[in-house]
């Protein structure tokens, strides 16, 4: 397993807060990353991150819109449970034979987080040893090109926090977390937009 990082912003630009991810990643690919980081817009292109995930990446950071029932503009930092990954040259059967995520694959939003994880339990290769999640709660995903005003104002932090996560000089993200070792609740109850909730 190598020590780069992946950085994967995914969302649909044509979905309003669905976009979420790619505008964090466009931001990122302005600034200066640490030697090894390497940030990618993946937007609807789940089956690709899947993959890219699948070939050796140390760390990934995958960025999302992320509905978790909090106030729109909540940003997220979760770090989800992995099952046990296939075998090398194993296929699904090495795996337990486990399935995808139950629901379609391929959708307008192009492939949730959760579906592109599912994937890397049957894919072969090296998965990456430590995945997170940098959500940001949306306040619609409907049909349109511009995120509402509490996601647009959440960017930033966003971008903040995963310059915290890959040790980025001046990224001014410390001391901003609810700190939580849960994989699926939030931590500390609501948080107003743009605070940054650990789940």
């Amino acid at each position: 397993m190598t020590g780069t990082t992946l950085i994967a912003g995914i969302g649909n630009i044509f979905l309003g807060d669905d976009g979420f991810g790619v505008a964090v990643a466009q931001r990122l690919a302005e600034v200066p990353l640490p030697d090894g980081v390497r940030v990618v817009d993946y937007g609807i292109r789940g089956m690709h991150l899947a993959h890219d995930l699948a070939g050796g990446v140390g760390t990934a950071i995958l960025v999302d819109a992320a509905p978790r029932g909090e106030a729109p503009g909540t940003v997220y930092v979760i770090e989800p449970e992995l099952g046990p990954a296939a075998a090398p040259g194993g296929g699904p059967e090495a795996a337990g034979d486990r399935e995808l995520p139950a629901g379609p694959l391929l959708d307008a939003h192009g492939m949730q987080p959760d579906l592109v994880l599912g994937m890397l339990q049957v894919l072969e290769g090296e998965r990456p040893d430590r995945i997170l999640v940098v959500g940001c709660e949306p306040a619609s995903t409907d049909y349109g090109m511009t995120l509402s005003e509490p996601v647009a104002a959440a960017v930033d932090e966003a971008v903040k926090v995963v310059l915290g996560l890959v040790g980025a000089p001046d990224s001014g993200a410390g001391g901003t977390c609810t700190a939580s070792t849960s994989t699926g609740s939030t931590a500390g109850g609501s948080a107003p937009p743009g605070q940054v909730t650990e789940g």
